[in-house]
């Protein structure tokens, strides 16, 4: 049977460590936090680890879900991680939004070490882990993602490998890119819409069958409306993802002045007390200064 381990079990991971489980594979799991690996191993069908190096021992494929890329250098290059104790011929793959650079970084250590490595960011949230209905982009070779793609089309609506290692990360960045202007856009309308004095769920309901459509107008509008914002991606983790984009816009000589506006944007909602607001909170920053 193939023995799959999952290190990194935050509000991505969890559930798609979970999917992987209740599809019967063995599963293995490793959280920073052992409280919560043993939570899900009560949750799912699996065994929680005190470890990296005994959840990646024997494992045929390792999916990584961890912060940033000084965490994935330290589970993945640490004296305990993952390239030190994994077993050669097994397949790394990463859900980490992180740069572009630490993917091509560790591609080439997971090859010295005789094993393949996929960087494979997400899209579509917590929700979507939850439901298996994520957007899986992915970078590595045409073996690896053939190897691993049956296992993560477990928790993928849709499923590219994009190109080489990185290709996966800067295809995340164009996502984040477009979400940033978009909710940006949809939190100017929707103020315009109220200092207007305007029915503003009315407004969405006739724009929404036009051109102004969109996935955060369908899914965020009502919440924004009603000044909810636990729904969703945290403003912290935004202001980490435009980061890294805006880092890469100046290695590929790319201009974002609409993004970098919009990361300014977040910072003032970070200084609202927004840290863990969702991304729509955008509006709220508007309905302040107004």
């Amino acid at each position: 049977m193939t023995t799959a381990t999952f290190i990194g079990l935050g509000v991505m991971g969890y559930p798609m460590a979970g999917h992987l489980a209740n599809a019967g594979l063995t599963v293995r799991v490793w959280n920073r936090s052992a409280e919560k690996s043993r939570q899900w191993a009560k949750e799912y069908p699996g065994t929680a680890c005190q470890t990296i190096a005994e959840a990646v021992d024997g494992a045929d494929f390792v999916f990584t879900c961890v912060g940033a890329d000084k965490d994935l250098i330290a589970v993945y290059e640490g004296d305990d991680g993952i390239l030190a104790h994994g077993q050669s011929g097994a397949i790394l793959v990463d859900h980490t939004t992180a740069s572009a650079g630490v993917a091509e970084r560790l591609s080439e250590s997971s090859r010295k070490a005789g094993m393949g490595f996929i960087d494979a960011p997400v899209s579509g949230g917590q929700q979507g882990a939850q439901n298996g209905l994520l957007t899986i982009m992915c970078g590595g070779s045409d073996a690896d993602f053939a190897k691993a793609q049956p296992l993560l089309q477990h928790y993928a609506k849709a499923l590219n490998l994009m190109g080489p290692a990185g290709s996966g990360q800067k295809t995340k960045m164009v996502n984040q890119i477009a979400i940033a202007g978009l909710v940006q856009g949809l939190s100017e309308a929707l103020h315009f819409a109220e200092q207007a004095n305007l029915d503003v769920r009315k407004v969405v309901d006739v724009i929404s069958k036009g051109a102004a459509q969109s996935w955060q107008m369908e899914n965020r509008s009502g919440t924004m409306i009603d000044g909810e914002f636990d729904h969703g991606f945290a403003v912290d983790w935004m202001r980490k993802d435009l980061g890294i984009c805006l880092d890469e816009a100046r290695k590929v000589n790319a201009s974002l002045p609409v993004t970098a506006l919009v990361d300014q944007f977040y910072g003032d909602v970070q200084e609202m007390g927004g840290k863990r607001w969702d991304t729509s909170s955008l509006i709220q920053r508007l309905r302040k200064f107004r």
